[in-house]
């Protein structure tokens, strides 16, 4: 019913940047919060960033001062601008969203896009 479709990975050397996007679509009536993860080879998978339906954000330690979460709540979009890029940023990154899918409800749904390959290195 609600696909979240990722964009914007690729390999970058250190110190570059990238931004990525997330765009969900199907039976959504809101989306409430959305955020990015992301996991390393052999390392548990770990919050990057999220933001609310009231543009509140939260990004985790390593990556403060350096990503800036944001959305487009008219195309059900969530970016994710990472500038200053370490080799330790390399990793997988997953979107995540929560929805509402009908007016009224109190329920909401977790839905995760496929993940995209972060790459940084010389």
């Amino acid at each position: 019913q609600v696909q979240l479709v990722e964009s914007g990975g690729g390999l970058v050397q250190p110190g570059g940047s990238l931004r990525l996007s997330c765009a969900a679509s199907g039976s959504i009536f809101s989306i409430d919060a959305m955020g990015w993860y992301r996991q390393a080879p052999g390392k548990q998978r770990e919050l990057v960033a999220t933001i609310t339906s009231a543009n509140i954000t939260n990004d985790a330690d390593p990556v403060k001062g350096r990503f800036t979460i944001s959305r487009d709540n008219a195309k059900n979009t969530v970016y994710l601008q990472m500038n200053s890029l370490k080799p330790e940023d390399t990793a997988v990154y997953y979107c995540h969203a929560k929805v509402s899918v009908r007016r009224g409800s109190r329920t909401l749904y977790n839905y995760w896009g496929q993940g995209t390959q972060v790459t940084v290195g010389s």
